[in-house]
């Protein structure tokens, strides 16, 4: 007579925790504190500033609902076309003016020097200087009757630099480029120092010289930098005003009058909240516009471009 043998019922695993739950848990505490600072002091005051574009306020007295009274003023301004486009200019120049000198200087001082520290302390200096001093500092230079040119007797420095639109449009960019061409060179040393060194030693087999390497090596894999450089100047350009407004105060004739200063000027010259928060709008748009556009040129594969990858 054979003992019937019942099976035993299979063993419960238990419930472990994968790592890459655990991971992700512990990201999202890290990350928290920065999503919370950012809702309150970027997306709240935004919101704030989209439902101010729709009142009337004068920044003491009561706040009044004027629908798209603001929004019609804005628009039918002859004077924000002309803002928008010094502010593109700005833009562009500065930028022309910025990358190829920042991509030059980055892979000058990614390589071996000995002074290679010093140099990069050195090039932090202008990033250490206030805007509004720089900007008082280079006004006093430049001033045709008690500058720089008259105090060394050179005709070429004496100049009405910042009573012709022209000129002041360039001293502008000057000092735009001059304060941070430094920044952007750190970032474009950093990532050459992180090409393989193999590229070049197989680029040195096929006989190619320092400017063939430049250009079919250290160019395309400075691209992803490149993007991200391009995003952080149209955005710095995109809100540049203390330059202006210490520097140039718009002018001459309106020659400087960037869209970030005319919000300034449109709020607390005129007392004109609400038009200055239509503004404050449309500079959102235009730089999140824009960023779009730097990342969309820069394809969607954002990863590692190392050894062609």
């Amino acid at each position: 007579m054979s003992a019937s043998v019942s099976a035993a019922p299979p063993a419960v695993a238990a419930k472990v925790p994968s790592a890459k739950h655990t991971s992700t848990g512990r990201l999202g505490w890290i990350v928290l504190p920065a999503l919370i600072i950012f809702v309150a002091f970027a997306v709240i005051p935004l919101i704030g500033v989209f439902v101010l574009s729709f009142t009337s306020w004068d920044g003491i007295g009561a706040i009044h609902f004027a629908g798209l009274d603001s929004w019609k003023a804005v628009l039918t301004d002859p004077g924000l076309p002309h803002a928008l486009w010094i502010t593109f200019l700005i833009i562009v120049l500065s930028w022309l003016a910025q990358t190829p000198l920042s991509i030059l200087l980055g892979v000058f001082i990614s390589g071996s020097q000995k002074y290679r520290a010093l140099l990069a302390v050195l090039f932090f200096l202008p990033l250490l200087l206030s805007a509004a001093a720089v900007s008082i500092a280079y006004k006093a230079l430049l001033d045709p009757n008690f500058g720089l040119g008259p105090g060394l007797k050179l005709s070429i420095l004496t100049q009405d630099w910042l009573g012709r639109p022209a000129l002041a449009m360039g001293v502008v960019i000057f000092i735009i480029a001059w304060q941070w061409i430094p920044f952007h060179s750190l970032i474009f040393q950093g990532a050459v120092r992180q090409i393989p060194t193999s590229m070049y030693e197989a680029a040195q087999l096929d006989g190619a010289g320092r400017v063939r390497q430049f250009f079919s090596i250290t160019l395309p894999q400075l691209k992803n930098t490149l993007i991200t450089s391009s995003t952080l100047q149209v955005v710095g350009s995109l809100t540049t005003f203390d330059l202006i407004f210490v520097l140039t105060g718009g002018g001459p004739n309106d020659g400087t009058r960037a869209l970030a200063l005319d919000m300034y000027l449109t709020g607390f010259r005129a007392n004109q909240m609400g038009l200055a928060s239509a503004i404050a709008v449309i500079l959102v748009v235009v730089g999140l516009i824009l960023a779009q556009l730097l990342q969309r040129i820069g394809g969607k594969d954002r990863g590692s471009q190392m050894e062609g990858a």
